[in-house]
């Protein structure tokens, strides 16, 4: 039985003041095949895995699963030219909770926020916080996988990624 990410993503123009008290973990991932369907790898200081996805936009198909760290090593250089490393924190909001991303590396300096929800009506009952800015949901530029190729996209212009 195939399982799906419903999620909302959005361009963050200050970031909140709770920030600092929020956990975080530093992430790096690779793509070793995008299309329709995209294959990465991700360590994220505490495991790795290997996720499969499919379709894009608010609704999309997506198998996870851990491998072991000599895996990840194996495939890494497979990835090089398709990268995204990142801090994310998590902040809770009610039954919810916030992904935070702060990009590094050449994809600074971005913001992104992400949601995720148990269904596509929840995703429509959101209230995004003030602290949001634009919603990318539906931008293919703003993908981990297009990031991770294109780099940023020119019309990133977020105030409070350029302050950073």
């Amino acid at each position: 039985m195939p399982s799906y990410e419903i999620e909302r993503k959005f361009l963050v123009d200050s970031l909140p003041e709770e920030l600092p008290q929020q956990k975080s973990k530093r992430l790096r991932q690779g793509y070793l095949a995008s299309g329709e369907d995209e294959v990465r790898i991700r360590h994220d200081q505490e495991s790795y895995t290997l996720t499969c996805k499919r379709g894009h936009g608010l609704k999309r198909e997506e198998r996870e699963i851990e491998i072991t760290q000599k895996q990840f090593d194996a495939l890494w250089p497979l990835t090089e030219t398709c990268r995204v490393e990142k801090t994310r924190y998590l902040i809770p909001a009610g039954k919810l909770t916030i992904e935070l991303d702060v990009y590094h590396g050449r994809h600074r300096p971005l913001i992104v926020a992400e949601v995720e929800f148990d269904s596509v009506e929840e995703s429509q009952k959101f209230s995004p916080p003030l602290y949001f800015g634009v919603e990318v949901t539906k931008d293919q530029s703003y993908k981990n996988r297009q990031l991770a190729q294109n780099g940023l996209p020119i019309s990133n212009s977020s105030p409070a990624s350029a302050s950073r």
